[in-house]
């Protein structure tokens, strides 16, 4: 039998797990900690691709060339480094917030990065992506550092709402005076923890002068273009 204390504990536990409160604070600690994991990640990635190239030469020995079979090796290992590095690069530019200026910034480039970030969160929810983006369209934007913000809450909304098979079309274009970025989802109902990250968005929105519209399976976000 479980005891009503047991049950009062898990409750409580999952309230707190669950508070908007609770959330903003743990997503707080994230520039820090995503700071000190680039630091320490990339030193012994730094050093590995040292020693690869030590290892290269080594390997050389008096004919100057490599073998053709260690070669092989040795370039899958350069481009595994390379992976994880250009990874982490990615995730800390669309993860930490640097607080950055006033300026122009490539909408249609954000998008294909911040799509590649979450790709795999895609797969893990089995959902199929759309992706009509046309290039080079430029937005002016007072912080251009949060364009980033934007277009991942767009995207996991979307794909929060379609998981299990559903479908997401991303849309990037130019409108007049205006560029346009379009998530439009399959999914059904929302939950109240997506409740909560509209409302972020729609704050951070309207403190950078962006037009901001979500209805149903539509989460559409109007720039200045540049």
């Amino acid at each position: 039998m479980v005891s009503s204390t047991a049950v009062s504990s898990s409750v409580a536990r999952v309230q707190e797990s669950t508070d908007p409160v609770v959330g903003a604070a743990r997503y707080g600690a994230v520039q820090t900690l995503m700071d000190s994991l680039l630091h320490d990640v990339r030193n012994p990635l730094n050093a590995m691709a040292i020693h690869l190239e030590v290892l290269s030469e080594k390997l050389k020995a008096e004919t100057g060339q490599v073998p053709p079979s260690q070669e092989k090796n040795l370039k899958a290992l350069r481009e595994q480094i390379q992976r994880v590095d250009g990874i982490l690069r990615q995730f800390t530019d669309f993860i930490v917030s640097k607080g950055g200026g006033a300026g122009e910034v490539d909408l249609s480039d954000a998008t294909t990065r911040a799509l590649a970030v979450v790709a795999h969160e895609g797969r893990k929810r089995r959902v199929t992506v759309q992706v009509a983006v046309e290039a080079g369209v430029l937005i002016r934007l007072a912080d251009t550092s949060e364009l980033g913000f934007f277009v991942i809450q767009a995207l996991l909304r979307a794909f929060r709402r379609a998981e299990g098979g559903g479908s997401v079309r991303v849309t990037v274009r130019a409108e007049g005076p205006s560029a346009v970025l379009e998530v439009d989802d399959s999914g059904g109902e929302a939950s109240p923890e997506l409740a909560d990250a509209v409302a972020a968005l729609g704050l951070r929105c309207a403190q950078l002068g962006v037009e901001l519209h979500v209805r149903g399976g539509c989460c559409r976000l109007s720039f200045p273009r540049a």
